[in-house]
């Protein structure tokens, strides 16, 4: 079994960009062990960046929406990751690391940035995974940055970073690709 070093490169990614900055620079992953890495290392370095906001403006929208997909979706990558007998770390220990943007408008700028990336970096990914199941749940992480969270974010920063009102589209994929909803 081969131990990642997750949060050493979560903490990386953190400390040489902006905050809420996601692995998308990186090479494409050779493996899909590697891609499993880089995608758990993005999901907990954005809940820790969505964490920091939340701490830092309250429970507003699209953050606190948002936070909870995050996490939903490292929970789906460590499901990968123990089908295929990997190791990982199971905290995000990036959490109380990242320090939230000065304003709300500005919060959201980042979160819009981080989810651009996000998708990049899954359009990089994607294309050498090889396992079916890998490649499933990659492209429903994919699905739901572009569809759900880059608009959140696109809103809220259409609101000049006032917090978002109604109840959102829901948690999760939705419709997404592989489901039935």
């Amino acid at each position: 079994m081969r131990l990642f070093k997750i949060l050493p490169l979560a903490a990386a990614l953190a400390l040489s960009a902006p905050a809420c900055s996601t692995p998308a620079e990186s090479a494409p992953a050779a493996t899909d062990a590697e891609a499993l890495e880089l995608a758990l290392a993005d999901e907990y370095l954005a809940e820790a960046t969505y964490t920091a906001v939340l701490k830092k403006f309250g429970d507003v929208r699209p953050f606190s929406n948002i936070i909870s997909a995050e996490r939903h979706h490292a929970d789906l990558v460590k499901a990968e990751m123990d089908r295929l007998g990997l190791e990982y770390s199971p905290g995000n220990d990036l959490i109380g690391q990242i320090e939230a943007p000065e304003t709300l408008l500005s919060a959201c700028e980042t979160g819009v940035t981080a989810e651009e990336e996000n998708i990049a970096l899954y359009d990089r990914l994607l294309p050498g995974i090889v396992d079916p199941q890998v490649r499933e749940t990659l492209t429903k992480l994919q699905w739901a940055s572009r569809e759900r969270h880059l608009p959140a974010f696109e809103r809220c920063v259409a609101r000049g970073g006032q917090a978002g009102q109604g109840a959102g589209q829901g948690r999760g994929f939705g419709g997404g690709p592989g489901r039935n909803n």
